[in-house]
């Protein structure tokens, strides 16, 4: 057999080099919208679990037939919703949460990485015979990069979201 009617199969290393190079530089200029785009999914993930915990709160009032409190325990960097007075659920460690007797704990959520809740006050009441809220106030989650998500429950125990100069996508501007 002629050593030069051979064929050559495979990458030469110059190649192999090449590829290499491009496929890096293609990742490295797609990691930024890449991160962002978690960002922006890990914001709105805790933002609809936040709304739909303080529909919960408003929801569990009525159907208990007593008051369902959500207290922001900051320090611990958790949210709770019970029942009971004031003060009488704490947060644990891991988001667990431990409660004195004749109160029940609701729900217990422990704060996702890179996202901050900040709210007005630090608890929210709802009545169970006309579903308000006392103390009105607006809660926000806040992303690493300064975007955020308002609620705003109302004296009515109704939840309003939206987002300062609407910087995230899929609510209102505030």
């Amino acid at each position: 057999m002629d050593s030069t009617s051979a064929s050559q199969h495979g990458l030469a290393l110059v190649e192999a080099a090449v590829v290499l190079a491009i496929a890096t530089l293609a990742l490295t200029s797609a990691t930024p919208g890449l991160q962002r785009l978690i960002e922006q999914r890990r914001l709105d993930a805790a933002a609809s679990v936040l709304a739909a915990d303080l529909q919960l709160a408003r929801n569990e009032s009525i159907a208990r037939n007593r008051v369902v409190r959500v207290v922001w325990v900051a320090t611990q960097g958790c949210y709770l919703l019970h029942t009971g007075p004031a003060g009488s659920c704490r947060c644990e460690a891991r988001g667990d949460a431990d409660c004195d007797a004749g109160s029940t704990l609701v729900r217990s959520v422990a704060s996702s990485s890179g996202v901050t809740l900040h709210g007005n006050a630090s608890s929210i009441a709802f009545d169970p015979v006309h579903g308000t809220a006392t103390p009105a106030a607006t809660w926000r989650v806040t992303g690493r990069d300064g975007r955020a998500v308002h609620h705003v429950v109302n004296v009515m125990g109704r939840v309003r979201s939206c987002s300062p100069a609407a910087a995230v996508p899929g609510y209102p501007a505030c």
